[in-house]
């Protein structure tokens, strides 16, 4: 058997704010942004460049229950994890255009790391995995 994790929903505020922060300054790719007309909605979907896994669905609060989850949607714990190639050249860039980060970067056992808020609050690992993670490879053998 064969699974896969596609899609993993981030209930936002706003459909074209959380487009124009991931897109213009986290630099994901738009993959889909396709109006819904029988649910009145849009299915956005965004990545990070260059991945071929898991794409986040950009889910606009509909209840007055997904409203106020917005920017806490694990409770204050970190949320999503977001790989790179080179830590300190996004982590450079990212903080040159106002990203806040929560934990500064540090060395741990699996790599660098460092935690940043999007624009709800939501936290996020940036990473940089060592060579040799089990996560690391299946990342880079696809």
């Amino acid at each position: 058997m064969k699974q896969n994790i596609v899609h993993v929903a981030l209930v936002v505020r706003d459909y074209d704010e959380a487009i124009d922060f991931y897109v213009n300054k986290l630099k994901f790719e738009l993959l889909e942004d396709t109006y819904q007309s029988e649910q009145d909605k849009r299915w956005v979907v965004v990545a990070p460049p260059g991945s071929d896994g898991v794409t986040l669905l950009l889910a606009k609060a509909s209840t007055p229950e997904q409203v106020e989850v917005i920017g806490n949607q694990t409770a204050g714990r970190v949320f999503l994890f977001l790989n790179t190639d080179d830590f300190w050249r996004d982590y450079e860039y990212m903080t040159s255009i106002g990203i806040a980060f929560v934990r500064p970067p540090k060395k741990q056992d699996y790599g660098m790391v460092a935690v940043f808020t999007d624009l709800y609050g939501n936290l996020w690992d940036l990473l940089q995995l060592n060579p040799g993670h089990h996560i690391a490879e299946r990342c880079i053998s696809g």
